[in-house]
């Protein structure tokens, strides 16, 4: 026995030596996670001169990227649960590279549409990549720094979605800089579409990144954690259903609505910092502002959670939905410098909204959280619906006055935190 303690002692070490290299993979690819999301903040407006879009036509970028979120969800729940979550990770960052290979097709061919099919697929991976990565954050170390492995790795999705816009702005925007002056209408056509290759080069880069972690995870050993779903799925069978919950209807409303406001802006602010009467900036300088929203939203989750070690969480909630009214009716009703920095601090209130409405959404569900959990994240669609009315929206009333319509969707926010998270 004397001669057993130190291999048992090595076999620990080695595996939380194991778990320490995985959980490094897992916050890496969080942070990949949210530099692919923002990165469509910046393909917007450079697809939107490429093919001579209105803004409707652009949002159906974030249509096809966040409607994935509600045909995929399921699909990959039931792929996790049938191969094992590790292998559902791997296949979910072989689906994402495919995407972004097809981003080079889609390029060469210079077809709008082959762009929004390869974003479809490319989302269809991220989507299972969320429902697998998730929990595995979770198990992999001691059950009571679950929560702070969670915390961390959300900071580096907000690290990937601060840094995109910059990546997208060097890569893309800033190879898409071509002089029409002197130039026919057909010339001008046919450069813009010539400009749609400055996408290949970076979309290379993300399908080597996701192609080297899919290698990587594949060789990793992860536990497997379908016998805990198969547990949580015979506790729910036992009767009725989350749907029975008013708070959990309520909160996956405010998380359809809060995603599709917060999508919209970032999706809009290069061609609104570009507009004459708010800051007249070329698009590659724009993007950079973008950061800005992004990283206030990671700022902004450090303050909260501090905040709401004092405050009650539907208070928080309700403060900071009021707080982007007030400064988005600024961006709406001002001008210049007001209406720019306006729209630019939303980002900051943005920050504690998904996870608040989301842990006060699933509170009190029992056994039946993990149905409720599933339904939050096809509440996720609002990323897809929202963007495309307010593109509507900037098509017939401009850019500056379809902002309106993301107030109305922090108006409801501020209800859910007052009134509608309680579960009484």
């Amino acid at each position: 026995m004397a001669g057993a303690l130190p291999n048992t002692a090595q076999a620990t070490s080695q595996e939380h030596q194991g778990y320490t290299f995985a959980l490094t993979s897992m916050t890496f690819l969080f942070f990949m996670m949210g530099f692919i999301t923002c990165l469509n903040d910046i393909l917007i407006p450079h697809l939107k001169n490429v093919f001579s879009l209105n803004y409707t036509q652009a949002m159906l970028i974030q249509f096809c990227f966040f409607g994935a979120y509600f045909v995929v969800s399921y699909p990959a729940g039931a792929l996790a649960r049938r191969l094992g979550y590790k292998w559902a990770l791997v296949i979910s960052l072989v689906v994402s590279a495919i995407g972004c290979l097809l981003f080079i097709t889609a390029a060469s061919y210079r077809v709008y549409e082959l762009f929004l099919g390869a974003l479809f697929i490319l989302a269809s991976g991220v989507t299972t990549l969320q429902v697998a990565v998730n929990p595995y954050v979770t198990v992999l170390g001691k059950p009571e720094t679950a929560s702070a492995r969670l915390t961390l790795n959300q900071a580096f999705n907000s690290l990937g979605t601060t840094l995109a816009p910059t990546f997208g702005a060097m890569l893309i925007l800033g190879a898409a800089t071509a002089d029409f002056t002197g130039l026919s209408q057909e010339q001008v056509t046919a450069l813009r579409l010539s400009e749609a290759d400055a996408v290949k080069f970076p979309y290379l880069l993300l399908a080597s990144t996701f192609l080297v972690l899919a290698a990587v995870l594949a060789y990793l050993k992860l536990p497997d954690m379908r016998e805990q779903d198969n547990a949580a799925a015979a506790q729910a069978s036992q009767g009725g259903s989350a749907w029975q919950y008013r708070h959990l209807v309520l909160g996956a409303l405010g998380l359809f609505v809060y995603v599709g406001a917060e999508v919209s802006i970032g999706s809009l602010l290069v061609n609104f910092l570009g507009e004459a009467n708010i800051a007249g900036l070329a698009e590659a300088d724009a993007a950079h502002y973008v950061s800005y929203y992004w990283g206030g939203a990671m700022v902004g989750r450090f303050i909260g959670s501090a905040v709401m070690r004092q405050v009650g969480a539907g208070k928080v909630l309700a403060f900071n939905a009021l707080a982007a009214v007030l400064l988005l009716a600024a961006a709406v009703l001002g001008n210049g410098a007001l209406a720019m920095w306006a729209v630019l601090a939303v980002g900051l209130f943005n920050s504690i909204m998904f996870p608040t409405i989301f842990s006060l959404a699933v509170k009190g569900l029992g056994h039946h959280t993990a149905q409720g959990s599933g339904i939050l994240c096809m509440a996720i669609v609002g990323g897809a619906i929202v963007p495309l009315l307010v593109g509507v929206a900037a098509d017939n009333l401009g850019i500056q006055l379809a902002f309106a319509l993301p107030i109305l969707c922090y108006l409801y926010i501020a209800f859910y935190g007052l009134k509608g998270s309680q579960t009484a």
